[in-house]
């Protein structure tokens, strides 16, 4: 079932939909280390970054979808995903995510992505609240989230298993309403 292909885009970087072959370079981040500190996962195998990339691919044809999930396009080079997923329908909230390959940390991605993440959700699946959370030791995400303008709401203990024992998580979020603004 084919569905609309999206793609997000500014001055900086693109947000297009994943494709089969772009395993190989999510398995250039996911395989390091450093990527996945804080993260349940990884570091990832080849099979495990191309199961990744089948899972996003299955989930977007998804009739009634939920996961947007897009390969990150700078300079030409896939260098990072982004998502959103939509959590609850009803009360119309979703979470964002991303992930940049190390070699390009610093340059301001991760705000991007997020800011074309957040308006996506806002402006084309009409949610009101979109949060996001990050390790507390991951002191890049929270800048992140703090420079697009989520507000932090709070800490939730305990609520993530990782490779080295339970992670709290950091919330943060922004409603339709100061996103506008």
């Amino acid at each position: 079932m084919e569905h609309n292909m999206v793609c997000l885009s500014n001055e900086i970087i693109s947000l297009r939909e994943f494709t089969k072959d772009d395993w190989i370079d999510v398995h250039k981040y996911a395989s390091q280390h450093i990527v996945c500190i804080y993260q349940p996962w990884g570091p990832n195998t080849e099979e495990e970054s191309q199961g990744f990339v089948n899972q996003i691919i299955r989930d977007a044809s998804h009739a009634e979808r939920t996961r947007f999930a897009f390969a990150v396009i700078y300079n030409e080079k896939m260098i990072g995903s982004g998502e959103i997923n939509i959590r609850d329908l009803t009360n119309k909230v979703g979470e964002v995510a991303y992930i940049v390959n190390p070699d390009f940390w610093g340059k301001g991605i991760a705000t991007d992505i997020a800011k074309l993440l957040i308006n996506f959700g806002f402006k084309e699946l009409n949610l009101h609240r979109i949060y996001a959370t990050c390790d507390p030791r991951n002191v890049g995400s929270s800048k992140v989230l703090e420079k697009v303008g989520m507000i932090k709401e709070g800490r939730i203990r305990e609520d993530l298993l990782i490779k080295d024992g339970w992670r709290d998580s950091l919330l943060y979020s922004v409603l339709e309403q100061e996103w506008e603004k």
